[in-house]
């Protein structure tokens, strides 16, 4: 297929390589035009805009959309690689440098989001980090979660070749069933974005970049480009040429209930 062989590549998050084709991507899909004014609908929306949390803000490109609308950013994003742009992007946000779960923070929010980071999180870390950050949100605010819908062109693809399933609908019915106190409405709607390509090699290393779910690097054969190349060309090739492949957003909107906060000691990373 043109040079496009061998297995499929391990594209990790802190190389060089990395930044170059999530950039690709990103000027190649419409997911933003759909996310930014959903986010933004509810933001404008609150009573009070004082603290924003962006947990797992990679290069800013929302953390920047949104913090004009707020009196202050708080920024968590543990890969040094993606700080530097970050701090760029948004020079007013307050970088944190843990992993949520790691992370000492002492927050009322008045909005969260945690914006496709839980691909590389094992499932049974899901619940306990969605409940940390709620628990850095007021009472009454909200937290939202993304993650593409387990049944879009882009993950169907990571299921045939990797055989890995993500699907925010099992932690929405976990979390709406948690009887915690801590949780209280959770709801799920799916936006649609899609990533166009006008060449065979845009969209096939778009395909290889959304295949590095985090179960790539351990598999012992790993999927080989020829045949990614070959279900590209035969799934999502237009009959006027070029590719286009769908890549929903799953929203997760989890309000905490009303009451006291519920979450352990930490510091005030905003003194």
């Amino acid at each position: 297929m043109d040079g496009f062989t061998g297995p499929v590549r391990v594209i990790d998050v802190g190389d060089e390589r990395f930044r170059r084709v999530f950039e690709a991507f990103l000027a190649g899909t419409d997911e933003k035009a759909a996310v930014h004014p959903y986010l933004t609908d509810i933001v404008t929306a609150l009573p009070e805009r004082g603290v924003w949390l962006d947990a797992g803000a990679g290069e800013g490109v929302t953390t920047r959309h949104l913090a004009p609308y707020f009196a202050a950013t708080v920024a968590v994003e543990p890969g040094a690689h993606l700080r530097a742009r970050l701090r760029s992007a948004c020079p007013t946000a307050v970088i944190v440098t843990d992993p949520v779960l790691r992370a000492g923070l002492d927050l009322r929010a008045d909005f969260a989001l945690f914006s496709h980071v839980l691909y590389y999180l094992p499932p049974q870390e899901w619940r306990e980090t969605v409940l940390r950050l709620l628990g850095w949100v007021k009472p009454g605010r909200e937290l939202v979660v993304l993650l593409q819908n387990p049944e879009d062109d882009c993950m169907r693809m990571v299921r045939e070749f990797t055989g890995v399933r993500m699907d925010l609908a099992a932690l929405a019915d976990e979390l709406a069933a948690s009887g915690d106190g801590l949780v209280g409405d959770v709801s799920l709607r799916t936006l649609p974005a899609t990533y166009r390509a006008a060449t065979d090699a845009a969209a096939w290393e778009a395909a290889e970049f959304m295949l590095n779910v985090p179960q790539l690097a351990a598999m012992e054969i790993r999927p080989d480009r020829a045949d990614l190349a070959a279900y590209v060309r035969g799934h999502f090739s237009r009959p006027g040429g070029g590719y286009a492949i769908g890549h929903a957003n799953d929203v997760l909107r989890v309000r905490r209930a009303a009451g006291p906060r519920q979450d352990g000691e930490s510091h005030d990373v905003l003194t």
